[in-house]
């Protein structure tokens, strides 16, 4: 017997495993504390269920047909690929594979004289698709965000399986399937258009359909707290090493290069963003919030080109990504329509939408030939990214910017149709009642984050009782026993 077939590489596998489960951590526990620490105390645990239930859901919808629709055989020419289940032993087990990326990936085993004899993945396939379903789930995780303390959590518990039908494995397929973009060129090494664009477009489009928070809600939208946002921060910055550091799909020098320039995109974009208001806010006072927001910025920013740019790149797009939406942040909301139209609870579009659409753009600018994904085998070509200001023609930009384009009109439309299907075909709610909304958690769910005994309204629900503590019934001391 022999531990694994010839084509797989332990190395690789191992970090693509460990990746992915770097990715995972950013939705849970990260987004689920960092979101939930954000909102308003009454709203924590709603906010909590919302991330976990997404990433269940997601999975779900991954493994019986999204999976095979993002990265399967194409069902409608490059546009999407036909819905199947992974959920065979050749599947998970099998070499993993992409079939209209296979071709473009390098080879794997080369004989004597240099001849490349195989070429394909180095992973199974259960590596490669928990890999992407992570990057699946965050998605509309990130944009849970744009609609929290209003949205009726039965419509959110529909609307997340078609939506990653229909918006984001159409997403995947165009960019990283081998669909019609990806044909073109353009250039996303790890979701600034696939993830962060749409989860601020759609998060937008779901904000303005569903409508805006109580009044009271909105003036008085204070964090509850504020420790577990930076915990859920730190793990959130941390987990992008695997986040941008899986996608070359192998553990070589450019998963490396893509997490240090990372992490130093992120690192100059939240300086930027502290700088920015201790100079020129109202109050001229630094805060985390603003750090917390110029960190995600970065990050996002970074996303698409992190394997792609050198390190002053990096240095470029955390300067300018901050730097814009910091000025995004403080000025649409107020004078710019549909902007100061939309609540948008946590300026998703901002730092996600914004951010990843800048990012993807600079890398028309800014990839860095010199920056090699794939290396060349002897007397073959090697893959890397090239930039206009790196002396190439402009078309890579003007390829950037149709791929966001399409990115932006399809997701924002899905994502209202899906609304309108659940609102007046499925009869459902899209929004809690004003009386719940005023109460939160313990009218929704029966449950609070922090229960106070003496507190009328922190008496949990029956079901919440029941699932706190295995018996409800008074206990039975030893001496009633023994009498």
């Amino acid at each position: 017997m022999i531990p694994y077939p010839t084509w797989l590489s332990s190395g690789d596998n191992a970090w693509q495993m460990t990746a992915g489960t770097l990715v995972g951590l950013m939705s849970i526990p990260a987004l689920a504390v960092l979101y939930g620490g954000l909102v308003q105390k009454k709203w924590a645990m709603n906010t909590v269920l919302m991330v976990f239930v997404t990433f269940g859901l997601t999975l779900v919808v991954w493994v019986l047909w999204a999976y095979k629709m993002g990265f399967g055989t194409p069902l409608i020419h490059t546009f999407v690929g036909d819905p199947r289940t992974i959920l065979g032993a050749n599947a998970l087990e099998g070499q993993a594979s992409i079939p209209l990326v296979d071709p473009a990936m390098p080879g794997y085993a080369v004989s004597k004289t240099g001849e490349i004899l195989n070429s394909g993945f180095k992973l199974p396939g259960a590596s490669l698709e928990y890999f992407q379903f992570v990057f699946a789930a965050i998605t509309p995780i990130l944009f849970i965000g744009s609609v929290l303390g209003r949205v009726n959590f039965k419509a959110w518990m529909v609307f997340v399986p078609l939506w990653i039908t229909f918006a984001y494995a159409v997403n995947a397929f165009l960019l990283w399937g081998g669909g019609y973009w990806a044909g073109k060129g353009a250039l996303d090494f790890s979701g600034g258009y696939v993830i962060h664009l749409a989860a601020g477009v759609s998060g937008f489009v779901s904000a303005a359909i569903i409508g805006p928070r109580l009044r009271r809600d909105r003036e008085r939208a204070i964090p509850n707290n504020l420790m577990f946002v930076a915990l859920g921060a730190g793990i959130l910055w941390l987990g992008w090493n695997g986040f941008n550091g899986g996608d070359p799909y192998f553990a070589g020098a450019d998963a490396g290069a893509a997490i240090v320039n990372t992490n130093l995109a992120t690192a100059v974009a939240m300086l930027i963003w502290i700088l920015m208001d201790m100079f020129f806010s109202a109050d001229k006072k630094p805060t985390f919030l603003g750090a917390l927001n110029g960190m995600i910025c970065g990050l996002v920013g970074i996303t698409p080109a992190a394997g792609y740019v050198n390190g002053v790149g990096a240095i470029i797009i955390g300067v300018v990504c901050s730097a814009v939406v910091w000025i995004a942040w403080y000025t649409l909301p107020k004078y710019v329509w549909p902007f100061n139209r939309v609540d948008d609870a946590l300026g998703v579009v901002y730092t996600h939408g914004i951010a990843g659409l800048l990012g993807g753009l600079l890398v028309g600018l800014l990839a860095d030939p010199n920056i090699i994904e794939y290396p060349a085998a002897p007397g073959g070509a090697s893959f890397a990214g090239a930039g206009w200001f790196w002396g190439h023609h402009p078309h890579q930009l003007l390829v950037q910017f149709l791929a966001a384009l399409t990115i932006i009109i399809w997701d924002g439309v899905v994502t209202a149709v899906i609304w309108m299907f659940i609102k007046y075909v499925l009869r459902i709610k899209l929004r809690f009642s004003d009386e719940e909304l005023e109460i939160g958690d313990v009218a929704i769910h029966g449950e609070e984050a922090y229960p106070q005994e003496e507190a009328l309204t922190s008496k949990l629900s029956v079901t919440a009782s029941a699932e706190a503590s295995p018996t409800t019934e008074e206990p039975i001391s030893v001496d009633s026993i023994d009498e």
